[in-house]
């Protein structure tokens, strides 16, 4: 089932109230199509379908909607981890997911740039959202990243929520970028191109003994 965020009803009501204003001051079907044809594009972006979680455990998915662009290990201050880079154009699904279940430790907005979401060093200045989840046995840190586009970072969490594998938790307006960190240790299910879906797609696979993610929606949400 598709459903879709406020932000679609708020954009689309209000362009059709101005192409109904157009219409009724001018009588110009051209001029009032056109607040029309972006009302449908608003209704069509912020759509929010249902997707099928995984629940078998260690399962790591997808926060984001997009195409895989990186999956390389980086030096970060908690240590060596496995970067995976996911690139959000403007036809993606832009509502984001929780990848594993647990518990909320860390979310920091800072402040930034808009710069390419392409561009490397997008990821240090552009403007972003830090979620960490802790799910007792490891820790899974993702980011929301704006883009060139992308002028506002929607994020529904906070320290201490708990939270289950696939639950919707904010979104990113128009074309952006979501970076996963996940421990050295997880075995990776995507490659370089691979395009996925928040909530559904199996990123990575924790090994058995390192224990496993207890907290997954399953199902269909």
């Amino acid at each position: 089932m598709n459903i879709m965020v406020r932000d679609g009803y708020l954009y689309g009501l209000a362009l059709f109230v101005v192409a109904a204003i157009v219409w009724y001051t001018t009588h110009f079907v051209v001029l009032a199509a056109i607040p029309v044809i972006l009302a449908i594009f608003f209704l069509w972006f912020f759509r929010d379908p249902a997707r099928h979680v995984p629940d078998a455990l260690g399962l790591i998915v997808s926060p984001a909607d997009g195409k895989v662009e990186q999956a390389e290990p980086v030096e970060t201050p908690s240590g060596m981890q496995t970067r995976i880079t996911i690139f959000l154009n403007v036809f993606d699904v832009h509502v984001n997911r929780v990848p594993i279940g647990g518990t909320v430790e860390i979310v920091e907005y800072h402040e930034g740039k808009f710069l390419n979401a392409m561009r490397p060093d997008s990821a240090v200045h552009n403007e972003q959202t830090i979620i960490a989840i802790n799910n007792g046995n490891y820790t899974v840190a993702f980011k929301q990243i704006a883009g060139l586009l992308a002028r506002r970072i929607v994020c529904n969490l906070k320290a201490g929520d708990r939270v289950v594998r696939g639950q919707r938790m904010g979104l990113i307006k128009f074309g952006s970028r979501v970076d996963v960190l996940l421990p050295t240790t997880a075995a990776l299910k995507v490659n370089i191109g691979d395009r996925v879906k928040g909530g559904s797609s199996i990123l990575a696979m924790m090994p058995a003994d390192d224990g496993g993610d207890s907290e997954s929606a399953g199902g269909t949400i």
